[in-house]
Formats: C-alpha cells, structure tokens, sequence
C-alpha cells in the first residue's frame, strides 16, 4: 500500500505501517502496489498519488474508552510536507494521559510501557516521517494503540491529498452497521492495485471480505501464473494463497476483533496493508458511511 510515506517509521501504529512485502523483487512488487511504502523506497522518484496540501488536518474519537479519547492533527506546508503533529489521549477536561500517573503505573507494570512513553514516541515519529504511514513500527507493549495510531495517520494523510480540513470523526467503540463497504487504491504499481470490500450483518460482524489485487483489465494477481511461480519460490507464498487466506481471517470480525488478522508469513507487507485499510473499513462501517473510500496511493520509480 503506497499512500505517502506517512507513519511507518512511527513505532506505532497504523493507523508497523495506509509496506512491501519483503526485501525481495518480487515480495517487493507486490508491497508496491499496496499503499503503503517501506523506509528503503523513501527517497525514490513519486511516479503517482497526490502531493498532501497546505493546511491543518485533524482527526478526533467520538467515544472515550477508559476515560480517554484520541485527537490528532497534522499540519502541511506548501511544499507538501508535515510541518507539525499532534497526537495524544484526553479526558473530558482535556487532561493528557501521559500526565496519569495511576494510567501510567498500571499499564507499564503490565505491558512495560505507558501512555508517558509511547504517545511522545508515536507523535515524534509521525512528525520525523510526514506520509510515509508505512514507515511506523508497533511500540512493544502498545500495539493496539500503535495500530489505532497507523490507521489515524493514514487518514489523515488522505485528507490532506484531498485538501479535506473537515475533522475527521472516529465512532470508536461502536458497532459496525449493516452493508457493504468499499475501498480502493487509484494507481497501479507493478501492474497492480489494491482493492478491497467487505460485507457487514445485523450483528456487526463481517461476513464477507473481498480483498484483491487487480490489473488495468480487472484481471486478478491469483490468476498471474508467473508472478505466483517466481514469488512462492522466494517466499513460500503467492497471492494465490495469501490473497485467500487474509479474507478467510478476517471473516466473523467485529469491530473490537479486527485487529487480530493474522499477518501471513512471506507476505508481512500486504497483510499489514490489508490490516490498515480493514480499519479504514471498520471505521465507515461505524459511521454507516457507504461511499467507496478513494486512495491515492504513492507510487514509486519502479
């Protein structure tokens, strides 16, 4: 998933990430065309996706678990580039909660890091790596805020491609409403581009998921004979079972379960990419927002 190189090197979320497959040229092929973009591609030549402009984007949870809620902002200048982040958990008086003391005792004792740790990290992160959401790594001890953080970050970075300063609402903690929603990448890397719906019933669970990887002609990476040969060689795995096995797991996910999809391995890239956009869905499953979500994944000199 190549969507700027926003977050990846974040040791946070993703929302670590909006990821190549693996430092091979054929697992690298394949995370190419995700939106996601690893650190070793972040000075190549941009061949396609939206240069982020100008402006103060922001994104804020609805709910608050625990307490607290999420709210970030990121800001661009007019070259494009992050100037500035903000990125922190507060109570309803506004409170950080990397100033509770309790919080923080509690979760470092347990996990060996807290809030006073790892959202400064994350923030800085964020600031240091502007798009490259890929570039963000899961903070041990707090990856479920670390993966909140990538998907946060990603929208955010589209935001700001499509010059939306409109806050970005979160509907945390609810349940995903019934129909299907849609995503999909603009630009085609490799040959590729990523594309990805699901289906959600009256229980809020997933029932259908059907991610892919398509051409110019629609025609699916599965049924690329050559690209399956030469990748399963090098990595054990093609998108003939990678592909297939990512929507299986995600089948019978709620919106509190999502983000235990397993990463397929040989294709650690494309599952982290398919896990940031799961949560893209999840989050307009939350809100009842049909619309088909548009990414204009980067793109990189191939």
């Amino acid at each position: 998933m190549k969507l700027g190189k926003f977050v990846t090197s974040l040791s946070v979320v993703a929302m670590s990430a909006l990821t190549l497959a693996a430092a091979m040229p054929v697992q690298a092929a394949d995370s190419s065309s995700s939106s996601a973009e690893s650190s070793s591609v972040t000075q190549q030549k941009v061949t396609a996706g939206k240069t982020m402009k100008a402006g103060t984007y922001k994104l804020e949870e609805k709910n608050y678990s625990h307490g607290y809620k999420v709210k970030m902002s990121m800001t661009v200048d007019k070259d494009g580039k992050v100037t500035a982040t903000t990125y922190d958990y507060v109570d309803k008086d506004g409170n950080s909660k990397t100033k509770d003391a309790d919080y923080e005792k509690s979760m470092k004792a347990k996990s060996g890091v807290g809030p006073a740790e790892y959202i400064p990290e994350l923030n800085k992160s964020f600031t240091t790596n502007g798009s490259d959401t890929e570039a963000i790594a899961v903070v041990s001890g707090a990856t479920e805020s670390s993966n909140d953080f990538k998907n946060y970050a990603q929208q955010l970075v589209q935001a700001a491609q499509a010059g939306k300063t409109k806050t970005i609402v979160i509907n945390n903690g609810k349940k995903m409403k019934t129909g299907t929603y849609k995503l999909a990448e603009q630009n085609y890397s490799h040959g590729y581009r990523m594309t990805m719906a699901i289906t959600v019933n009256k229980k809020g669970k997933v029932t259908k998921s059907n991610m892919d990887y398509v051409n110019k002609n629609g025609k699916s990476k599965t049924k690329d004979a050559a690209y399956e040969k030469q990748m399963k060689a090098k990595s054990g795995v093609g998108p003939k079972e990678y592909i297939p096995d990512l929507n299986k797991d995600l089948k019978g996910k709620s919106a509190t379960t999502y983000q235990n999809v397993k990463v397929v391995s040989g294709a650690t890239e494309t599952s982290n990419t398919f896990k940031l956009y799961s949560a893209q869905l999840v989050n307009a499953a939350q809100n009842g927002s049909k619309g088909a979500i548009k990414v204009n994944n980067y793109v990189y000199a191939e």
